[in-house]
């Protein structure tokens, strides 16, 4: 990654304003392209804020100097009264879908049969189907003048400042050879890491909470303010380039993607050119085996044939395409009936409502459980136990209840009331101003969020402490033997063999991991702490900026916020938390029971892996993953858990698989143990 450089009052008086103005236009208009199409950032958020904050601050002072396709355009401008009606050059069609392997062999017999071609031998283009909003961008001499959604396909509503504010739709299209006219089709999307941070937040303000990704990218590209829209976490990919003008003759779909991507569009990186009906089949069961892990939703894949000379002979049929079909994954939302609530007190004593679901099948999934988050989520969502809800599944995230079907309310729906009292130790529930969450007021006398402590104290990105299960956990919370971390250490062989299925040996086990778990890293013993928001990303950079737990302790918010990835609201966190006298007795008392770890200095500058994200895979021999994951963090890279672009190195251990094959299909450096060994002993020894 290349270093931010400071940019001087010296830069103005030696080059000018408008040479700065154009050179920061260009570098953050690269930084877009870099990000979006070429997965392949240079700079880091901040070096992109800086550059972006100085644009402002000159066609502020100098608006004669601000131009229709600058990155400062992103922000939205003042609220429209409606958005214009604009009609399609060519129609916006919509596709046939297939909801099945063999309907897609169909679809290919079909085509064949129209070409008397062998179905085998036609190419076809295979793309993800984006779940989001379908939106036109028309480019007339590479300058962004037109954008609108699809609408009814013929007529749609105009959006263009809407549009301007996403980072990812250039707003003058790059290269030398741009062509007159452009139309682009394609779908704006919500990542679910962006919808889940969104709705975190709305949460927490008391606002609007949205029921899934493709309703927040909808909705959010409809706000007749396109500065609420600026503030969304929405992302643009192309799908269609419906006119050139000239034609620079391309012959396929595939080199029209490319095209796009050349010019600066973001386009699905998933694409692939396949062969016939099986490869098609192929890579439909390819993708929907990956579909958890996009990152984002899709509800299917787009085949199309991939030879324009052949689409143009297929035609059309009614609104569809003959060269084209949607293969439809299994639905992410089903239909079922909420039996009851429970209320369930987790570590930072947050008390959340868990809606207890007669089973349905979602995705492949069975769900008999989904969170209902809060008081206001349930008040929002107006739900009542016996309704009919929709349950939402998508990835990683934990399923959950969308909707309320409430015409098939039963007479004997009952409200769900929330308790005054916790649940579990009869603690007072209290509702901080300002927060959505209602948390015990117990601490540590709860013997739930006791667990819940001692579980995440013990887990293995924590402290990492072998044979500590949740049943064991649970035992000794309820003999009251444990009350806070430092108790593990104080317990003895002879007193844990009186617990149940726990035998001799597995007890002197137990304190032989317990004396293990004595010698840790700095950023595992913060990730330990349980400070809110503090995850184990966050722990280790502010392990690596401070140092030392003392310098950590000592510091107050301004200083915190100065580490990567913190702000306001976490900084607030780990000072508050430091701040308790009964964390800070904790704490010493934990050294004092012999935990320990080796103190590090403190970088000065840039780190030698800083800006560079490495993968682990297959097993190691000298280390355990986790512990290489340390070492390079310290080092200044990330470690991602899957290969892309992005990777800067995969290093394959034993037993590595479809990651290490996927790096050298994507020109990855691939390293082994050796070398990343002797790499390490070169770059910690800087």
């Amino acid at each position: 990654m290349t270093q931010d450089t400071s940019i001087h009052d010296s830069d103005t008086q030696e080059s000018g304003i408008q040479e700065q103005a154009a050179r920061l236009r260009a570098e953050l208009e690269d930084a877009n392209h870099r990000y979006y199409v070429l997965d392949d950032p240079l700079l880091t958020d901040a070096e992109y804020d800086h550059r972006l904050r100085r644009l402002q601050e000159i066609e502020q002072a100098h608006p004669e100097l601000a131009v229709p396709d600058s990155p400062t355009q992103r922000v939205g401008a003042q609220p429209a009264d409606g958005f214009p009606a604009v009609v399609h050059a060519l129609p916006m069609l919509s596709l046939d879908n297939a909801f099945n392997e063999d309907e897609l062999r169909a679809f290919v017999e079909r085509v064949a049969k129209v070409l008397e071609a062998r179905p085998a031998e036609i190419i076809f283009s295979c793309e993800p189907k984006l779940d989001g909003a379908a939106v036109s961008l028309v480019y007339e001499n590479g300058q962004l003048v037109s954008g609108a959604t699809r609408g009814d396909g013929r007529t749609g509503e105009g959006i263009i400042s809407n549009l301007r504010t996403l980072r990812s739709i250039p707003l003058k299209l790059r290269g030398s050879d741009i062509p007159d006219l452009v139309e682009v089709r394609g779908e704006v999307i919500m990542s679910h890491a962006g919808f889940e941070a969104m709705n975190d937040r709305a949460r927490e303000q008391g606002s609007k909470v949205f029921a899934n990704p493709r309703n927040a990218a909808a909705g959010s590209l409809r706000q007749l303010d396109p500065r609420v829209t600026a503030t969304r976490p929405l992302e643009f990919s192309g799908y269609q380039l419906a006119r050139i003008e000239p034609d620079a003759g391309d012959t396929t779909h595939s080199q029209l993607m490319q095209r796009l991507a050349s010019l600066g569009v973001p386009v699905s990186r998933e694409l692939e050119v396949v062969e016939g009906a099986e490869g098609i089949v192929d890579y439909c069961r390819r993708l929907g085996e990956r579909r958890d892990g996009l990152g984002y939703d899709i509800d299917g894949a787009v085949i199309k044939v991939d030879d324009l000379r052949l689409q143009r002979e297929l035609g059309f049929v009614a609104r569809a395409p003959r060269w084209a079909i949607a293969f439809k994954f299994p639905a992410q939302e089903q239909t079922t009936r909420l039996n009851d609530v429970e209320f369930q007190v987790g570590r930072t004593g947050a008390i959340t409502p868990v809606a207890r679901l007669e089973p349905v099948s979602v995705a492949g999934v069975t769900v008999s459980n989904a969170t209902l988050h809060n008081a206001d989520e349930v008040a929002r969502l107006g739900v009542m136990i016996g309704d009919t809800v929709a349950i939402r599944r998508a990835g990683d995230v934990i399923p959950q209840v969308v909707r309320v079907i409430e015409d098939q309310r039963p007479e004997d729906a009952r409200e769900i009331l929330f308790p005054s009292e916790c649940p579990v130790c009869g603690s007072e529930v209290e509702r901080v101003e300002g927060e959505a969450v209602a948390r015990c007021s117990g601490g540590l006398v709860c013997a739930a969020q006791r667990k819940e402590a001692l579980k995440h104290f013990a887990s293995r990105r924590a402290m990492d402490i072998d044979g500590l299960g949740v049943k064991l956990i649970d035992a000794l919370v309820e003999r009251d033997w444990v009350k806070t971390p430092v108790d593990l250490f104080l317990l003895k062989a002879e007193d844990l063999a009186e617990l149940p299925r726990m035998a001799e040996k597995s007890a002197s086990n137990l304190v032989a991991s317990l004396d293990r778990a004595r010698h840790t890293s700095l950023a595992r013993f913060i990730f330990a702490l349980g400070i809110r928001e503090v995850g184990e990303a966050t722990a280790a950079n502010l392990a690596t900026h401070f140092g030392t737990l003392e310098a950590l302790m000592q510091a107050d918010r301004e200083t915190l916020e100065a580490v990567e990835d913190v702000g306001p609201i976490v900084a607030a966190h780990v000072e508050t938390f430091f701040q308790q006298p009964h964390n800070a007795e904790t704490i010493q008392a934990l050294i004092a029971a012999g935990v320990q770890w080796e103190e590090t200095e403190v970088q000065q500058g840039a780190t030698p892996l800083e800006g560079q994200t490495w993968v682990l895979t297959g097993s190691l021999e000298s280390m355990t993953r986790d512990e290489g994951k340390e070492r390079l963090q310290k080092l200044g890279a990330k470690v991602a858990g899957s290969v892309s672009k992005k990777t800067s190195c995969l290093v394959a251990g034993p037993g590595a698989g479809s990651k290490l094959a996927k790096a050298e299909q994507a020109g990855v450096t691939v390293i082994d143990e050796e070398t990343f060994l002797a790499r390490l002993a070169e770059w910690e020894a800087l």
